[in-house]
């Protein structure tokens, strides 16, 4: 039988994930701002919102149907981009902000958890994920979705239609925005001057 206390500690277990990946968006999206072709960057899904509760997977919980926050698995960011040829920038700025965080802050975040949905800038159209992978296309099976590589390290999933309300702001964070207000850029929520 789990104690008020087990609860507690799953409770505060799940906030910590969820604030480790928020502090890995704002390093990724520093990163992504240092790129002249990223228009905005916003974080959205389940690290951007108060965690909700619900039974989880973990069976001791599951089993007793006992609700606790939900556990957040990765970091979802959204990036406008005016230029597809920069992907493999992207990847890099990825990879080297969570090395920079490990550094910094000893917080661990594989690159693989940060996953970077590419938007069309004015359309707002989603037009794929970056890619994991260092090359493309490479020998995988999930490279072989039809559109998968026609742009180089712009990744194409079966049968996913992105949701525009994910996007909506109650829903997300905007950490980066080049074009706010008179030209001051939005950094992690906040205007600079």
């Amino acid at each position: 039988m789990l104690s008020s206390k087990d609860i507690k500690e799953q409770d505060e277990s799940m906030l910590w994930y969820q604030k480790k990946f928020q502090t890995a968006a704002e390093y990724v999206a520093a990163a992504f701002a240092r790129i002249p072709a990223v228009e905005k960057v916003v974080l959205f899904g389940s690290v951007a919102m108060p965690l909700k509760r619900e039974v989880p997977r973990f069976r001791q919980f599951r089993r007793e149907g006992i609700d606790v926050f939900h556990e957040c698995k990765d970091v979802d960011l959204a990036v406008w981009l005016n230029d597809l040829g920069i992907l493999r920038l992207l990847q890099k700025a990825r990879s080297s902000a969570l090395n920079e965080l490990l550094e910094e802050k000893d917080i661990g975040v594989a690159h693989h958890q940060v996953d970077v949905f590419i938007m069309e800038p004015v359309t707002d159209r989603y037009m794929g994920r970056l890619c994991a992978f260092a090359k493309c296309p490479k020998d995988k099976d999930r490279c072989r979705v039809p559109g998968c590589g026609e742009v180089r390290f712009l990744r194409q999933h079966e049968e996913f239609a992105f949701n525009p309300k994910a996007l909506e702001s109650q829903n997300s964070v905007v950490l980066y925005c080049r074009a706010a207000t008179q030209g001051n850029p939005i950094v992690d929520g906040k205007t600079s001057s």
